[in-house]
């Protein structure tokens, strides 16, 4: 397996820091958000972040799983819905989180559930960002996000190859 050539490590300080970053931008829209709607399972750690800084008690999720590699994303999976109560009004007060969004398929089939729940993702690629509302960091589409969930501790090599004199 190759490794893509524009890789973004983010560390679970800079994370936290960029979710926080999220929630500042949440809060001073000044609306009243009554739920959190998680897709898991990148947005489980946002929406703990959000949930405490904007004090929303209510958090569901909905599970999707989405078979990719770092070229392309592939179909989708819903493997678990939104709670009903919480599509009332289409979604109307909701707020749905994720770590990313990519091409946007994710967001463009949770909005088929909440068509009026506002979307908001940490970080976002050009194709994902007309599928959302509110993100923090645009990255380049072609970038790959390594999460701190995702990490260990190895060797990185340096992004010149080759020696330079």
């Amino acid at each position: 397996m190759s490794l893509p050539d524009k890789a973004f490590p983010v560390s679970w300080d800079q994370f936290h820091r960029d979710a926080r970053a999220l929630a500042w931008r949440l809060a001073g829209l000044d609306k009243e958000f009554r739920a959190i709607v998680c897709i898991t399972r990148g947005g489980l750690v946002p929406a703990a972040i959000i949930s405490r800084e904007l004090n929303i008690r209510m958090i569901d999720t909905v599970c999707i799983a989405t078979r990719h590699d770092y070229v392309n994303q592939g179909d989708t999976v819903l493997l678990k819905g939104v709670a009903p109560e919480l599509t009332t009004d289409a979604g109307e007060g909701v707020l749905v989180v994720d770590d990313l969004t990519d091409t946007g398929k994710t967001a463009l089939e949770v909005r088929e559930m909440l068509p009026r729940a506002h979307f908001a993702c940490v970080y976002a690629k050009p194709k994902g960002v007309p599928t959302i509302d509110t993100f923090v960091t645009e990255v380049s589409q072609d970038t790959w996000i390594y999460f701190p969930w995702d990490m260990g501790f190895t060797y990185q090599e340096p992004i010149a190859k080759g020696s330079r004199g």
